[in-house]
């Protein structure tokens, strides 16, 4: 069973001359983590969703511009994924064995610097697969729109999914890396809302709350349940960048 993640225009395939003649180009920056994701996902669950959903956003406003819908971005708007950053802040999970965390300071200084080096273009969108990475981005929006850059930053929220590890990301993951599920393996966790826990996980870690590692229960998930939510990920973040680069005349 092959991977369903689709590509877009991405920075590690072109040369230096190629982004030098590319018109108004764009940066999109997938942010994820290195974090436990139960027993059944792999430890870059986030950076997969952040990645996959950089890529069909990139080609579907790519396609749309090329056929010059009103309301869609400019033609002259051109997209490049950048690689990700793919280690963020994730202490919430160090008492899991393999987690690793830079931590928020340095993950908001890692995204300020690389949006200070991006001259070659116009803007910065980060596409983030985190919730840890949250505090960090906020920071180094602000700092970077100080700095005069235009950034912005958009959030992998899933429809319908659950905080970590249950149906909604298992179900995506099961959409776009099948093989990389082990759906065998999956179990429930913690079963209480984030609004309930959430302060619990931020101050004594998640596995304070959720031995094997999960918040919810990834057994009901799907392949086409995450089609779906994956289709609307893309559809909101596409829309949004759409308006972002309507706003920055693109």
């Amino acid at each position: 069973m092959q991977d369903n993640a689709p590509t877009g225009k991405r920075l590690v395939d072109l040369t230096w001359p190629e982004v030098a003649a590319l018109v108004r180009p764009v940066l999109v920056v997938p942010t994820g983590s290195c974090e436990q994701h139960g027993p059944h996902l792999p430890f870059d669950t986030d950076t997969r969703i952040a990645v996959a959903t950089a890529d069909a956003v990139v080609a579907r406003l790519d396609a749309r511009s090329m056929g010059g819908s009103a309301g869609e971005i400019p033609a002259t708007a051109t997209m490049v994924v950048a690689p990700p950053l793919a280690v963020g802040a994730s202490g919430e999970h160090d008492g899991f064995p393999g987690t690793l965390s830079i931590g928020t300071d340095a993950f908001a200084n890692s995204v300020i610097e690389l949006v200070r080096s991006a001259d070659a273009f116009v803007g910065v969108i980060v596409i983030n697969g985190h919730g840890g990475n949250v505090d960090a981005l906020r920071t180094a929006s602000a700092q970077s729109i100080a700095d005069g850059r235009r950034v912005e930053v958009l959030h992998c929220s899933l429809p319908g999914g659950e905080p970590h590890a249950g149906v909604g990301e298992t179900s995506v993951m099961l959409h776009l890396h099948p093989d990389a599920v082990r759906m065998d393996l999956a179990e429930a966790g913690e079963l209480r809302p984030w609004s309930e826990i959430g302060d619990i996980a931020v101050r004594d870690g998640f596995a304070a709350l959720a031995p094997n590692g999960v918040l919810g229960d990834p057994r009901p998930a799907t392949a086409d349940r995450g089609m779906i939510w994956f289709e609307e990920l893309v559809e909101r973040i596409g829309g949004r960048i759409a308006e972002v680069l309507q706003q920055w005349g693109t």
